[in-house]
């Protein structure tokens, strides 16, 4: 008896000391007890940041309200109709009826509709940037709100559904979109135009304008005036804009012309650039938009050398 027990505590031991040596060594071999993790991970784990990364600094609401697309906004709030009515004249829903929200009161009027508690306390008008809040989580807005949906996510769709809900009965100017530094740009400083545009691109995004402007030359004006030959030429002269009556605030620059920089800054903020100006347009917050938007002026009787350069003198010469 005593053999046997002899030989099961020998056994026992053995495999303690043999099981102690291979903690050891895999320690070495897989380096486990440093605090530092390896150069090269095994593999990416979902939903954890890479060191020394960050998320890109969101657009500010401005610049994605500038940016945004009603016709995607209205089919973003195709889900909201299960709730809500958004035609001028009808009745609410589990939710009020949402025509000419924008600007409105909080939690009033809306034809006798029965607000909760917790939205009346936060009142004052419906903003941009409140409704931008209240998209993102209507309880963390309002807590105690009768709102049941969770919120949108996604702060482009945010401001597509804005934007869609300004264009029903409400109307309200858009903020001016704030100029965003080039990545590794952190002066703040004025700098020339850099990125180099492509006209047929330009043309694309310039659809958005032809609701106020022709560019054809010799086209009439419209709600703005006529762009053909615009860039080079002086700041709101209405001789060469077909007697258009060009606003104070623009003629204020009229000692100007329209250079590739002055294109771009009145591109990136028309209200900035001429605070008074009866430009509604909010503006391109995208650099490459705007140097697309400009070389495509520029190829419809403009006279800028692009890329800093001064006006090209053939140029000059045939809208003569």
């Amino acid at each position: 008896m005593d053999d046997r027990f002899n030989t099961i505590a020998g056994w026992t031991l053995f495999g303690g000391i043999v099981a102690l040596g291979l903690s050891t060594l895999s320690s070495h071999y897989f380096e486990a007890d440093k605090h530092h993790r390896p150069e090269t991970m095994g593999y990416a784990i979902a939903g954890v940041e890479a060191e020394g990364g960050g998320a890109a600094k969101p657009l500010p609401l401005a610049n994605l309200l500038a940016q945004g697309d009603v016709a995607k906004g209205e089919k973003i709030f195709a889900k909201c109709k299960a709730c809500h009515t958004i035609d001028q004249g009808a009745a609410n829903g589990i939710g009020p009826n949402l025509w000419g929200i924008v600007g409105d009161n909080k939690a009033e009027g809306r034809g006798g509709y029965a607000f909760s508690d917790a939205l009346k306390a936060v009142g004052g008008k419906w903003t941009f940037d409140d409704l931008n809040k209240w998209l993102t989580s209507p309880k963390a807005f309002a807590d105690g709100t009768k709102m049941t949906f969770a919120g949108i996510s996604d702060p482009q769709d945010r401001a597509d559904v804005i934007l869609y809900l300004n264009s029903m009965g409400s109307n309200e100017p858009l903020p001016a979109p704030e100029a965003i530094p080039a990545a590794g740009d952190e002066s703040g400083g004025e700098k020339a135009v850099a990125v180099v545009g492509d006209p047929a691109k330009g043309e694309k995004v310039f659809a958005k304008c032809r609701s106020c402007h022709t560019i054809d030359k010799g086209g009439a004006n419209g709600i703005g005036p006529n762009l053909y030959g615009v860039p080079g030429e002086q700041i709101a002269n209405s001789a060469d804009r077909g007697g258009f009556a060009f606003s104070d605030a623009l003629k204020a620059h009229s000692g100007d012309k329209w250079t590739e920089a002055n294109l771009d800054k009145w591109l990136t903020s028309p209200k900035s650039f001429a605070d008074g100006t009866k430009m509604t347009f909010a503006g391109l917050p995208k650099e490459q938009d705007r140097a697309d938007v400009i070389a495509y002026l520029n190829s419809q009787g403009g006279s800028l050398t692009l890329g800093g350069g001064d006006a090209a003198p053939a140029a000059d010469a045939e809208k003569k």
